[in-house]
């Protein structure tokens, strides 16, 4: 696995550091493993420095974000496949090696991710990935194992490799030809969904993505950024919205568009409903921020390609069906 970076993104995650960083040391083999800091203003580098002197550490000048923090992290890098890890996973034994080898044995695939399951609920997937991603007619992001809000118990029904839509930017293996013929990820996003749009972009390419179930990793969630956070909901109404305008064909992105407004209206009102204001304010100004953006994103538009005929809004709230299984009913 000379081939092979294992690169944490950190911003102020010192504790998490502590925790899951020995892991990640003990189980990636002979990866190199590298830590990217973010201008962290905690103790993160100097507890590096002291405790992890073999730890590659690459030290950015300002918080980046998670997609442009990449960026410029792997801009330098020379190697086959990126690892790209949150710093609140905690992988497992031998975790690379399933994915390198799936990478070596197929190379039409960009990136693998394995399977992920969270932390404080072992027995169950994690929101951010479960068992690989998926995009509905919509634009709405799922998961096998996840929809929506409800998170499944791991029985061992999705044990099978399968191909995907996108692979989870908690734990992912990539292709450094694919990350870098695509641009990356889109410094845009900032943050949230950033995977999903880059995943789309290479799916549009030609390359596919994948989930190899083999191994188990757990993720915490919310690390940075909680999923209480107004900022949160803020990033995800308006890069959602983005990730239409950049991959849609369009012949739908004009009438999926102004559903996804709509819709997203209605969600504003369920917080207004709820005595929610400040996450009724970041959907406003997501929508004034995504204004703001349309033109810029629409001038990102290169291959387009549609999504699943699914609709979740549809299979979740009208049928009332929770797991993924139940969607292909």
């Amino acid at each position: 696995m000379e081939s092979v970076a294992v690169v944490i993104l950190n911003y102020n995650g010192r504790a998490y550091l502590e925790q899951f960083l020995p892991s990640i040391i003990a189980h990636s083999g002979t990866a190199k493993i590298i830590v990217a800091d973010n201008a962290s203003t905690d103790d993160s580098v100097d507890y590096l420095l002291k405790e992890f002197p073999s730890v590659q550490l690459i030290l950015l000048d300002k918080n980046y974000g998670f997609a442009e923090g990449y960026n410029q992290a792997l801009q330098s890098l020379n190697y086959t496949y990126y690892a790209l890890i949150n710093s609140d996973v905690e992988v497992t034994p031998d975790w690379l090696n399933p994915l390198v080898d799936y990478l070596d044995i197929n190379p039409s695939y960009a990136a693998v991710q394995p399977k992920i399951r969270a932390f404080h609920q072992r027995d169950s997937f994690e929101y951010a990935g479960a068992a690989g991603g998926y995009v509905d007619s919509l634009g709405y992001p799922y998961c096998r194992g996840r929809i929506f809000e409800h998170v499944e118990m791991d029985l061992g029904q999705y044990d099978t490799p399968t191909d995907v839509d996108w692979t989870s930017g908690a734990c992912m293996l990539m292709r450094k030809e694919a990350y870098h013929t695509l641009g990356g990820f889109d410094a845009d996003f900032f943050a949230h969904m950033e995977e999903i749009d880059l995943c789309w972009r290479l799916r549009s390419a030609g390359w596919k993505l994948a989930c190899v179930p083999e191994r188990i990793v757990y993720h915490v969630g919310g690390g940075t950024l909680h999923k209480s956070s107004p900022m949160k909901t803020y990033l995800n109404f308006k890069n959602g919205l983005s990730l239409l305008v950049k991959n849609l064909p369009a012949s739908q992105l004009w009438w999926k568009l102004p559903m996804r407004l709509i819709l997203d209206g209605l969600a504003a009102l369920k917080f207004a409903f709820e005595s929610s204001p400040t996450h009724l304010e970041a959907i406003l100004k997501a929508h004034l921020g995504f204004y703001r953006q349309f033109l810029s994103d629409y001038k990102k538009r290169t291959n387009t390609s549609r999504p699943r005929s699914t609709s979740i809004l549809f299979k979740y709230f009208v049928q009332k069906k929770r797991s993924f299984a139940d969607f292909n009913q």
